[in-house]
């Protein structure tokens, strides 16, 4: 009987989809030893590549369920992840720290609770009168903006990111199919994933990473699955005004929902994850800049510089994260909304440990 690292090096996995998840499932698959190929007819146009990188673990109000255990999990193993990707780019990092900012005295409220309750000492409270709102208040020209700093979170950069897995990939022969799948089946203890060219790919396992599409691509009258669009759009603003330096800014923050990141004196970042839909909206300038009651002058004048966006998958009916183990080789990892990123290294460890268990 052959060992289990014998069935490692033997076993052939295909994973559908090329984003943040796909491509960490190949890191972890590929470093147990198993033969990968990743398959995604737009790996440049994934959602992932469209991820602004924060990773907001810590500052998680709800502490419980399986949501908080995934989030746990990744806060621990993001750092051994960065050590080995290192390797491979000294400069990738994660800043920290991450702020949490709100206008609204209600939610303000319900921060302090949470940092009362937790007692955790890298959570701590911003109110007015620190220097890092004064700094804040001034730049956005109010006198309203408070809220949590977390010097355990922060942001990772996603494009060199995903730019460092890559060169680990072809360091390690992964093989990458350019081509769309249109169905898959199984036979004779066998899956056949089948590509729009009519070319049938053998493997041991198929992993669906590819978002909307993964429920395209399973038995609807088995596995009850639904998705809905969401949309993540980003904007790069300058601004010409010599009075406002925004690199007096945190390096990460978030407004009312809408994350910010200051890139150099006169130019900065502006995310957020909120539309249900596959295309942006006409003026995505007013919508994306919508965060406060009333605009500074530098952020009206701005002019938007770089727009891209991303369509990302909720579940419908179940939390988000969807991750399944079908028990024949067919596992589903989708629907992570606005935590790719952050719950890559949780899902890749339990995607190992199902594959594990079935070479058992």
């Amino acid at each position: 009987m052959n060992s289990l690292k014998e069935n490692f090096k033997k076993a052939h996995i295909i994973i559908i989809g090329s984003g943040i998840i796909g491509k960490f499932n190949a890191l972890e698959l590929s470093e147990l030893g198993f033969q990968i190929t990743i398959i995604d007819p737009n790996q440049l146009q994934n959602s992932s590549n469209a991820a602004l990188g924060l990773l907001m673990g810590n500052m998680y109000q709800k502490r419980r369920g399986r949501s908080w255990d995934l989030r746990k999990q990744s806060i621990e193993l993001w750092p051994k992840w960065i050590g080995f990707l290192q390797k491979f780019n000294n400069n990738l990092n994660i800043e920290k720290p991450l702020i949490q900012l709100t206008t609204n005295e209600e939610k303000f409220e319900k921060l302090k609770k949470f940092i009362y309750e937790n007692n955790d000492l890298n959570l701590q409270i911003l109110e007015r009168d620190s220097i890092i709102i004064r700094n804040i208040n001034q730049v956005f020209q109010t006198k309203n903006i408070k809220g949590l700093i977390s010097f355990d979170d922060g942001r990772i950069n996603a494009t060199s990111l995903l730019k460092t897995i890559d060169k680990y990939l072809k360091n390690k022969n992964i093989n990458f199919v350019n081509e769309e799948i249109i169905k898959i089946r199984k036979s004779k203890n066998q899956w056949f994933t089948t590509t729009k060219n009519n070319r049938d790919i053998k493997s041991d396992i198929v992993i669906l990473c590819n978002s909307l599409r993964a429920v395209d691509l399973i038995d609807h009258l088995s596995h009850n699955i639904k998705l809905k669009p969401v949309l993540g759009q980003a904007i790069e603003v300058v601004i010409n005004d010599a009075e406002v330096d925004l690199l007096t800014l945190p390096k990460q923050f978030n407004i009312n929902g809408k994350n910010i990141i200051p890139i150099s004196k006169n130019k900065l970042i502006i995310g957020s994850t909120d539309e249900y839909s596959i295309k942006p909206e006409k003026n995505i300038f007013e919508k994306i800049t919508n965060f406060l009651d009333k605009k500074p002058t530098w952020l009206i004048n701005g002019q938007v510089t770089k727009k891209w966006f991303g369509v990302r998958s909720r579940p419908e009916g179940e939390p988000s994260p969807i991750m399944k183990n079908f028990g024949d080789g067919l596992i589903i990892c989708t629907g992570f909304y606005k935590n790719g990123i952050l719950l890559a290294p949780a899902c890749s460890k339990w995607v190992a440990n199902e594959i594990k268990n079935y070479f058992c």
